[in-house]
């Protein structure tokens, strides 16, 4: 049931990541006021994603993933109706839309906190990897159906605009799909534990983890999808459907990599895995906006996103792995909430550099930063082991 609940999140994600710029820009916002939107939602889902991580251990997961999905369906339709900046925002931040196609809500480190319950130790890391190649493969479906609103006007006197936010409604009846999903999950899942503070033996650790997320993500927000579709929209002046083409590909690319993650890790460690993935494709993202031509961007892009997510699943699994079960909960929020908030940040710097220059100085910067956070993963837990794998080396 998660993993289904988040492929049909993903698929909202995956259209309206790509679609929001154009939206937004069909309502008269220039490219700063969209990156403030941007900037909005994933500020507004940290401070929602930090409260719940806090208070998460005291309830079941099925309830708490049943109002996040209620409040999924509540954006949709608000997005659908709403259409002045400051409303906009304010929707925004309250609701539950995601800029980018991976998965920055309220309902990661939810999900990501059950999901260990229900393998080993040892099927963990490829339970992750499962869970992110479905959520990969349908933000990418979702991505390549960006198109259709191009398609519907092409065939009908309907105005852009309209068939824009019928898809902002489709997004809003998936909240309701991911409800009727979640509330067949088992009442038992998540026992609340009452008797223990959030964070207690791993309070280091994940602090330590949760400053470097930061840093990455911060990079990351740079590159959100919607902006960096706005970046080709500019540069190369795509249609919207070339790009989520584009943006399916990508998605397809990175699915991909999950499954190669695996063997990397029982191979490697999970920390290896992480580190001598991400950082050649960071050294790629950082190259792209020097290409001469389009051909030359859209080959780097498809090559940076063939390894750029080999450390997702990989690093849930880690951060799973080295805290106590009681304390998941806590952790995947305090590991995520800084990502949030850095990755909120930057949006806004990158549209207005977008403003500035169509070269794509948000991309090198984002490069700089991720490859920075590399290293300094690799030299700080480089020797902070899994029980499984502190196991296999004893034996």
């Amino acid at each position: 049931m998660l993993v289904t609940a988040r492929a049909v999140r993903a698929f909202g994600d995956g259209f309206v990541s790509v679609l929001l710029p154009v939206y937004l820009l069909g309502l008269g916002l220039d490219g700063f006021q969209i990156g403030a939107v941007a900037t909005s939602t994933l500020v507004g889902s940290s401070a929602l994603t930090l409260a719940v991580g806090f208070v998460a251990y005291r309830f079941r997961a099925r309830p708490l993933l049943a109002t996040a999905a209620v409040l999924m369906a509540a954006t949709g339709v608000a997005f659908a109706l709403v259409h002045g900046l400051w409303p906009l925002l304010i929707v925004a931040f309250i609701g539950t839309l995601n800029p980018s196609s991976g998965d920055v809500s309220v309902f990661l480190p939810l999900e990501q906190s059950a999901l260990p319950q229900t393998v080993s130790a040892k099927e963990r890391t490829a339970l992750f990897a499962r869970y992110s190649l479905v959520g990969s493969l349908v933000a990418a479906i979702g991505s390549l159906c960006a198109g259709l609103p191009d398609l519907i006007v092409a065939h009908s006197s309907m105005q852009l605009t309209q068939a824009l936010q019928g898809m902002f409604l489709v997004y809003g009846a998936l909240g309701l799909v991911a409800l009727a999903l979640y509330r067949r999950l088992s009442p038992s899942l998540s026992e609340p534990q009452q008797d223990r503070p959030p964070l207690r033996e791993s309070r280091r650790i994940v602090y330590t983890m949760a400053a470097l997320f930061a840093l990455d993500s911060f990079g990351g927000g740079f590159v959100v999808q919607s902006l960096l579709a706005l970046w080709l929209f500019q540069r190369f002046d795509l249609s919207v459907a070339t790009a989520g083409t584009i943006f399916f590909w990508t998605g397809v690319l990175s699915a991909g990599s999950y499954l190669v993650a695996v063997r990397l890790a029982h191979r490697f460690g999970l920390v290896n895995a992480m580190v001598f993935t991400h950082l050649p494709s960071n050294v790629l993202l950082l190259l792209v906006p020097f290409m001469p031509s389009l051909a030359l961007a859209i080959l780097l892009l498809l090559l940076r996103s063939a390894l750029s997510q080999m450390d997702v699943p990989t690093r849930n699994s880690y951060v799973m792995a080295v805290v106590s079960p009681a304390e998941r909960p806590a952790a995947a929020s305090i590991t995520t909430v800084p990502r949030s908030l850095a990755t909120a940040a930057s949006p806004l710097l990158s549209g207005y550099l977008l403003g500035l220059s169509a070269f794509g100085w948000p991309l090198v910067i984002a490069g700089a930063l991720k490859g920075v956070y590399d290293l300094l993963m690799l030299a700080l837990f480089a020797r902070v082991r899994p029980p499984e794998e502190a196991e296999a080396r004893r034996v």
